[in-house]
């Protein structure tokens, strides 16, 4: 058995932030330009399961289509979820959970959601992170990594810059 490829694919502020104080994402949904691929859909393309923090569970709960494209969504909470199809309450460790995955032969996972981010990350589980900067100061909000506790290096492997002004970095550990 390998342990399953743990990808980061999200969008903050220039200034850091990937919501507002309110936990609104209005600011990014009108940030993007028409026809423009930050990379998303191939990236989407290769994910077998979507982990995802509660609070971003609770921010895009109520949305009326998701990106995810049917695949199961497994949202880390120590609280019961709301009925919706293909979410999953999930009451482990990152560690427990990629044990998990490997034992289901999981192969590639997308880990959403700031504070879940922060904790694959100090656990050393993130394999690459593509973080797409928003040309957009916020002021103050839902920080990019709340407090990470590990340093962990990395290399730049890619950079992408779009005409909107959005401009994609991907990392992998180094």
């Amino acid at each position: 058995m390998t342990r399953p490829r743990i990808s980061v694919f999200i969008a903050h502020s220039v200034d850091g932030y990937i919501a507002t104080d309110d936990d609104s994402l209005d600011w990014l949904m009108s940030a993007g330009a028409e026809g423009e691929d930050y990379g998303f859909e191939a990236f989407i393309a290769d994910i077998d399961v979507i982990a995802m923090g509660r609070g971003t569970y609770d921010v895009i709960k109520d949305f009326p289509e998701l990106p995810y494209g049917g695949r199961p969504v497994h949202v880390f909470t120590s609280q019961p979820l709301g009925p919706r199809d293909g979410f999953e309450f999930y009451a482990r460790t990152p560690t427990e959970a990629v044990a998990r995955w490997e034992a289901d032969g999981v192969q590639h996972v997308y880990v959403d959601g700031g504070q879940l981010i922060s904790q694959f990350l100090d656990a050393g589980l993130v394999d690459d992170l593509t973080l797409t900067a928003v040309p957009l100061l916020l002021g103050s909000g839902r920080p990019l990594f709340p407090r990470i506790a590990t340093g962990t290096a990395l290399r730049l492997v890619d950079v992408q810059a779009f005409p909107s002004g959005m401009l994609n970095r991907r990392y992998e550990r180094a």
